[in-house]
């Protein structure tokens, strides 16, 4: 069958079908974290997804492996691409968090990344304060001046607090967290985007940050460590503030 003919017929149901690869990739993964295909159960077949989605059975094929590269199915020989569970997913790609969309909420994802902060940042705040170089501290202070200066404007306040949480963990001089620091931008910035926007101001944290900064100056392991300490209780409160805001669905 043609992609003409296949168009023809998935127009009949009158839904929208994505012609462009990216877009065939994104609405079979929106509908997977959606429960649309719910966990542990098979996907329709290439046939039936190509007049689902208005494509050809190569886009579907392409789709299906960057779907499985990311942990979202699996293919089974002879018998089908199953859905798999979300401990699989990669949640740490960017694709895949966008792909979770308002979700994101609902499966407690910023509340983990959170934890996971918790657990590595004071550290990294300490190590920071005894080995980082001029220039590194001079790029976190620069990061916060970015979030001071930002005012009103959240995505501007984000990404520069994105960056300075990067440089922190790039500034411990630890191999493992300076890994992370790539690893979970994508996360943090979903994390750091949702209480950003949870809360009532954000002149708290940007002092918090501003004595982080000063900390790392004047070489305070322990000031460093408090002040992240500090900082995350702040992150914690407006995330809880963010998470009441988006109940689950059905609520």
């Amino acid at each position: 069958m043609t992609v003409q003919e296949q168009d023809l017929l998935a127009g009949e149901g009158g839904v929208r079908r994505p012609r462009v690869q990216k877009n065939v990739t994104r609405t079979i993964a929106t509908d997977i974290c959606a429960d649309v295909f719910p966990a542990g159960a098979f996907l329709p077949t290439e046939a039936e997804l190509c007049l689902r989605y208005g494509v050809s059975r190569t886009v579907i094929r392409e789709s299906l492996k960057i779907l499985e590269s990311k942990g979202l199915v699996r293919g089974r020989s002879r018998v089908g691409t199953v859905i798999c569970p979300k401990e699989e997913w990669n949640i740490l790609d960017q694709q895949v968090l966008e792909w979770i969309g308002p979700r994101i909420f609902e499966l407690d994802l910023l509340t983990c990344v959170l934890d996971a902060r918790r657990a590595i940042e004071p550290f990294a705040a300490e190590f920071a304060a005894e080995r980082a170089t001029v220039q590194e501290v001079a790029e976190i202070e620069r990061a916060w001046e970015n979030m001071r200066d930002a005012e009103g404007d959240l995505e501007t306040f984000t990404k520069a607090d994105v960056a300075f949480h990067a440089g922190l963990l790039k500034a411990s001089h630890n191999q493992v967290f300076m890994q992370l620091a790539s690893i979970i931008q994508a996360a943090l910035e979903f994390s750091l985007h949702a209480s950003n926007e949870a809360a009532d101001a954000r002149g708290e944290a940007v002092e918090i940050h501003r004595r982080l900064v000063e900390a790392l100056r004047m070489r305070d392991k322990e000031a460093a460590r408090e002040c992240s300490r500090r900082m995350l209780d702040v992150a914690a409160r407006d995330l809880a503030l963010a998470i009441r805001k988006h109940p689950p669905a059905g609520e």
